[in-house]
């Protein structure tokens, strides 16, 4: 009976564990209103650049992988070797970032792809 009881708790427990899943939707609800129209390095860039505090560690002063995202030329270097989306897309072969944190949410990911998408200029 006691081997039953505890087969049946963890068997409960496998079930009740691997019925979770992670639904973009759920997890960012606001990705379906995702304005990626009109985008800009100074109002949209730059900002998503702050909220992710990539200056942390992409400064002038502190150029993590001798990577800096301090202004909009070396933000355009990234662009243009193709490192900036890769990194933030999490996509195979390039450094992830945030590294060590969670991946950027959907809709700051799509503004970014968005401004590349229109050549990346500085406005």
């Amino acid at each position: 009976m006691k081997k039953n009881c505890i087969t049946l708790c963890w068997l409960s427990a496998i079930l009740i564990l691997g019925c979770t899943y992670n639904k973009e939707e759920e997890l960012y609800p606001n990705t379906g209103n995702c304005n990626t129209s009109n985008v800009s390095f100074s109002a949209t860039i730059t900002p998503i650049l702050q909220k992710y505090d990539c200056s942390l560690c992409h400064s002038s002063v502190t150029q993590s992988g001798n990577i800096s995202l301090a202004n909009y030329n070396n933000v355009k270097t990234q662009v243009n070797n193709g490192r900036l989306f890769g990194a933030i897309n999490h996509e195979p072969g390039f450094s992830q970032m945030p590294q060590g944190g969670n991946k950027m949410n959907q809709c700051d990911i799509s503004k970014v792809k968005a401004w590349i998408d229109a050549g990346a200029p500085n406005n």
